[in-house]
């Protein structure tokens, strides 16, 4: 290299950095080497981007988007650190950091292992979840402090795990305070990722980041967890076991009609044929209910019943209990049975003490 050539080269004129299409690099160092920068040089800081000058180790100016001339009036913290009080006009060195402020989309994120919480329904119960955020570096001078530090090239690479271990430490605790119950959860996906967002962001913001978007897209239960709730959908579908258990022998009889497996098959078709048909016959007897309801109260006894002051009845108890449910007779009510001497109030009466067991007594006064 020739004497012009090698002066030439000892001078840095314009400084920018132009990212490539499929960069990853959130923080890039510019190549300076053994040169100075020209007093006067032009800075450029395009769109999603910021610049940051270095002195000594020291954080110094840190530029936005757009085109300067560097000069005293515009690096004052610089020209403080270097201790140009009066301007200067002579080459210097300093570092020049771009920083990528740009959005960095589709970071995924998921829980290396299940988060045990305690569901309201199910008691403690464990669950994955997954999804998706967005970040980008919100303060370029913490990020250059708390991240970058010396490394020449910082790519995204570097703090995908440090993201993703912070997005779930906090999911975890919005998960366990919310106590949404594990059915529920689909329909408050939005809710969680609100809180979570609001949860992880002063802890990236230390770090110079900001979470512009997150979102949880599924949230599941172990694999014999899901079995258990299939299952308790299926019987939620059937409804009523007994007629269940018809339809079930019903189609037994039919398979072992169906089936040439000789005495064998016979003897099953036969026995499910029976079981059936008792219980066809107990359905068809008069009187008989698939229910377990109790049986009706004693009817024996029957009393007279003053109404409005008009005398009714005779009832029997259950007759009794119909006009106590609709307030046509109260404990105050006036009532008579053969072998009583005289009218008394009907809450006097052991016989009918258990008809106003819930009824409350009336407001004094």
């Amino acid at each position: 290299m020739g004497l012009f050539g090698k002066l030439g080269g000892e001078f840095i004129d314009i400084i920018e950095w132009t990212e490539p299409s499929n960069n990853t690099i959130l923080a890039y160092r510019y190549p300076r080497y053994a040169n100075e920068i020209k007093y006067g040089a032009k800075l450029t800081v395009r769109e999603g981007q910021a610049a940051a000058f270095v002195n000594e180790g020291q954080l110094a100016d840190v530029y936005l988007p757009g085109m300067y001339t560097l000069e005293t009036q515009n690096m004052p913290i610089l020209s403080t650190l270097k201790g140009w009080k009066y301007g200067f006009s002579s080459p210097f060195k300093a570092e020049v950091y771009f920083i990528s402020t740009r959005q960095w989309t589709d970071q995924k994120w998921g829980t290396a292992n299940p988060i045990m919480v305690r569901d309201p329904e199910f008691g403690p119960i464990r669950m994955r979840a997954f999804g998706s955020s967005a970040f980008r570096v919100g303060d370029p001078g913490t990020f250059l402090r708390q991240l970058v530090a010396t490394d020449p090239s910082f790519e995204a690479f570097e703090i995908t795990n440090q993201l993703r271990n912070t997005i779930v430490s906090r999911l975890t605790d919005v998960l366990g305070q919310t106590k949404i119950p594990v059915l529920d959860l689909a329909g408050n996906y939005e809710k969680m990722s609100k809180l979570g967002l609001e949860r992880m962001q002063p802890e990236l913001m230390s770090m110079g980041l900001l979470l512009t978007q997150f979102y949880i897209e599924n949230i599941s239960l172990p694999p014999e967890v899901e079995q258990a709730l299939d299952k308790r959908s299926q019987m939620s579908v059937l409804g009523d076991m007994n007629q269940y258990t018809r339809f079930q022998s019903a189609e037994a009889i039919r398979d072992a009609a169906q089936n040439p497996s000789g005495v064998a098959g016979a003897g099953i078709g036969i026995g499910a044929g029976i079981a059936l048909g008792q219980q066809m016959a107990g359905a068809m007897q008069p009187g008989t209910q698939a229910t377990s309801a109790p049986p009706p109260l004693p009817t024996g006894l029957q009393f007279h019943v003053a109404i409005a002051g008009k005398q009714s009845g005779p009832f029997d108890i259950g007759a009794l209990a119909a006009r106590v449910a609709d307030g046509s007779v109260t404990r105050a009510s006036l009532v008579w049975r053969p072998g009583m001497p005289s009218w008394v109030p009907a809450d006097t009466v052991p016989e009918l003490e258990s008809l106003f067991s819930n009824v409350p007594p009336p407001l004094p006064g």
